[in-house]
C-alpha cells in the first residue's frame, strides 16, 4: 500500500488491529506509536495520519489532510468482459493510470460465463480499481459501471455528450489511434475539458452489428498497429497513449 484509504466515516474512528489495513501498516510499514503514514479518505483529501496509540483491539490516528489528492484524468473506458484473471490485472492497472470511470460490458462475441465469476461482482471489482488506485497513491477511485450489452452500456451516455469518442477496432479502422486530428499539438485542453470515452472489445473484438452501434453513437474506429492484443494489454495501452495526450 502506497496510501492506506480509508472512508469518510473510518477516518475518525480507531482501526480494528484485525483489519487488513492495521496488518499492513505494523507488520509491512513497521510504524509504532508516533509515527505517520501516508493515508487519505476515498474520493477526498489525502495527507497523514499520525499514529495516537496501538492497542490489543485496535489503532487511533489522527488525520491530517494536505492536498485534495491526485486528481482523476476525464477518460472513461468502455470495456468488454476479458477472463477473470485478466480482469483483476486490468482494473487495477487502468485505475493506477488515473481513469475516472470503468464500465464493463457483456459483447455478442464475450464469453458469458465471464460475468458469472465472482471476480465480476460489482464489490469485487471496485476493490480492484481501489487496489490500483492505493498502488498510485492516489485517493481517488474510479466510478464501476457493469452492463449485460454494449447497447445498453451505450444508452448510459447522453448523445449530447461533446466528449471524444474512440472505439478501438482491429478489422476495420479509419485511422490509427495517434492519428486522430483531435490528438494534434494543442490537445491538451481540448481533451482535459472536453473529456474521452474509449472502447475496448472483449477477446474475439466487434461485431458489425456492434461496430455500427459505435458508430451511430459517435464513435470513431481506431487501431494501434496489426498485432492482436488481449483486452486487458488494449486497454492499458490506449489509455496511457491518451492520458500522455492530455498531459504533454
Amino acid at each position: 500500500m502506497n496510501i492506506v484509504l480509508f472512508s469518510p466515516e473510518e477516518i475518525s474512528e480507531p482501526l480494528c488491529i484485525k483489519d487488513s489495513r492495521a496488518t499492513h501498516i505494523l507488520q509491512i510499514l513497521h510504524k509504532k506509536t508516533g509515527d505517520t503514514f501516508e493515508a487519505g479518505i476515498i474520493n477526498g483529501k489525502a495527507g497523514l495520519a499520525t499514529i495516537k496509540s496501538i492497542t490489543e483491539k485496535d489503532i487511533s490516528f489522527e488525520f491530517e489532510s494536505n492536498s485534495e489528492g491526485k486528481p482523476l484524468y476525464p477518460l472513461t473506458m468502455i470495456i468488454g468482459f476479458p477472463r477473470p484473471i485478466q480482469l483483476k490485472r486490468l482494473l487495477r492497472d487502468v485505475a493506477s493510470l488515473g481513469v475516472c470511470a470503468v464500465h464493463l460490458t457483456a459483447t455478442e462475441l464475450g464469453e458469458k460465463s465471464y460475468l458469472k465469476s465472482t471476480l465480476s461482482q460489482h464489490e469485487n471489482a471496485y476493490s480492484m480499481l481501489k487496489d490500483g488506485s492505493i498502488q498510485a497513491k492516489s485517493s481517488h477511485v474510479p466510478q464501476l459501471y457493469i452492463h449485460s450489452s454494449l447497447k445498453e452500456c451505450l444508452g448510459f451516455f447522453s448523445e449530447n455528450q461533446k466528449s471524444l469518442r474512440i472505439a478501438l477496432d482491429n478489422v476495420k479502422p479509419e485511422c490509427h489511434l495517434l492519428k486522430l486530428p483531435e490528438f494534434d499539438q494543442d490537445c491538451k485542453n481540448k481533451l482535459l475539458s472536453l473529456g474521452v470515452l474509449a472502447a475496448i472489445g472483449s477477446e474475439r473484438g466487434w461485431t458489425d452489428k456492434e461496430r455500427n452501434l459505435l458508430i451511430d453513437s459517435g464513435f470513431t474506429l481506431c487501431g494501434m498497429g496489426q498485432r492482436i492484443l488481449r483486452t486487458e494489454t488494449a486497454s492499458t495501452v490506449a489509455a496511457g497513449l491518451i492520458i500522455s495526450k492530455m498531459e504533454i
